[in-house]
């Protein structure tokens, strides 16, 4: 249903004429103006099952199905976002310098002591909003991808353009990037990524309802539970605690459409169970998650090493025998140069 709520995009009624580098200006140059809204995020990679673990922000639940995600949003520093299951919820609330993270499964709430004038996304956890999906793909923006503006749509009610960006890079798995903005506001209210060749997109994150009203102080407001385990976390201080597994390890290689994410060896034991961390931590499925990977993956070699590929339409992700991962919407042959590229991996072999 979630699906279906968020594709359902009809004919807009016209709006002003803008050109693909008007609009890009736009979005650059707009704020975001108070609102409250209903996200619905889908993801359909091709993925074989993976374990689930009933935690939203999990890696299976990231990369698998349908979330639903509530918006309360004043400014970058006043926000609430709430990921509502059918028997838990997490909330995260940003007032001024102090966050929280409430996790109802675990009785668990992080109390962050934040920087001044730290931005939006220092929090960590957070689930990823149409803004934020949008600045993320227009990074990529640049020679390597063509722009151009589509017929407008209607998205939560609004009358938007449709921006879409497409690589020119045929190593890149991703067809195209359809970022539809608010005709009015300037704000993006839904990213949609299609693999190439597909009618209908593997990723989508976009209002299903929206206000663009100022949200009631109450909503923005937390007090821990009676009972609740209370952690806090100085981010002002540089602590990472709290932090450290969903950045740790990670490398980027490459740039643009061909990013490759190396993923940390930590994190590829073969045959290991989920690790006891996921009562703390909503990565802690990770190990799980590629272990089932692994077993529909197909063994390649080359001069990077050896190993097995996973393919789908959108993603492709290679798991060395020499303990690392790399991912990627790239063809394998971008993921074979990254592990060749890097130190941890041995040259040896012939090309696959």
């Amino acid at each position: 249903m979630a699906g279906t709520l968020i594709s359902a995009a009809q004919a807009a009624p016209g709006l002003p004429a803008r050109s693909p580098a008007q609009l890009l200006a736009e979005v650059a140059s707009s704020t975001t103006p108070p609102l409250t809204g209903t996200v619905v995020e889908t993801a359909a990679f091709g993925l074989p099952a993976l374990p689930a673990t009933g935690n939203p922000t999990s890696l299976s639940s990231l990369i698998t199905g349908s979330h639903t995600i509530r918006v309360w949003y004043a400014s970058p520093g006043h926000f609430r976002l709430a990921a509502p299951e059918s028997l838990s919820e997490s909330d995260l609330i940003r007032n001024g310098s102090t966050a929280w993270l409430w996790q109802s499964t675990l009785n668990k709430v992080t109390k962050f002591a934040l920087p001044a004038h730290a931005p939006q996304t220092a929090v960590p956890e957070q689930p990823m909003t149409p803004q934020q999906a949008a600045q993320q793909a227009l990074a990529a923006v640049g020679p390597t991808t063509t722009v151009r503006v589509a017929s407008n749509v209607t998205v939560a009610g609004q009358a938007a353009y449709a921006l879409v960006l497409a690589p020119k890079d045929a190593r890149s798995l991703i067809g195209q990037v359809q970022i539809d903005i608010d005709g009015r506001n300037g704000v993006p209210l839904r990213l949609q990524i299609f693999a190439r060749g597909a009618s209908s997109p593997a990723f989508q994150v976009g209002y299903t309802a929206i206000a663009f009203v100022r949200p009631a102080s109450a909503e923005l407001s937390f007090t821990p539970p009676p009972g609740s385990a209370v952690s806090q976390v100085n981010l002002a201080a540089g602590d990472g605690t709290g932090t450290g597994h969903a950045t740790s390890g990670f490398a980027a290689i490459g740039s643009g459409w061909l990013t490759v994410l190396k993923l940390p060896s930590s994190m590829l034991t073969p045959g290991a169970p989920a690790r006891a961390s996921s009562s703390s931590s909503p990565y802690g499925d990770s190990t799980a998650v590629l272990n089932a990977l692994l077993g529909s993956a197909r063994h390649v070699h080359g001069a990077w090493g050896s190993g097995r590929l996973l393919r789908t339409s959108l993603v492709s992700v290679l798991i060395t025998d020499q303990g690392s991962a790399f991912v990627g919407a790239v063809q394998p042959s971008v993921l074979y140069a990254a592990a060749a590229a890097s130190p941890a991996v041995p040259t040896s072999g012939q090309a696959p």
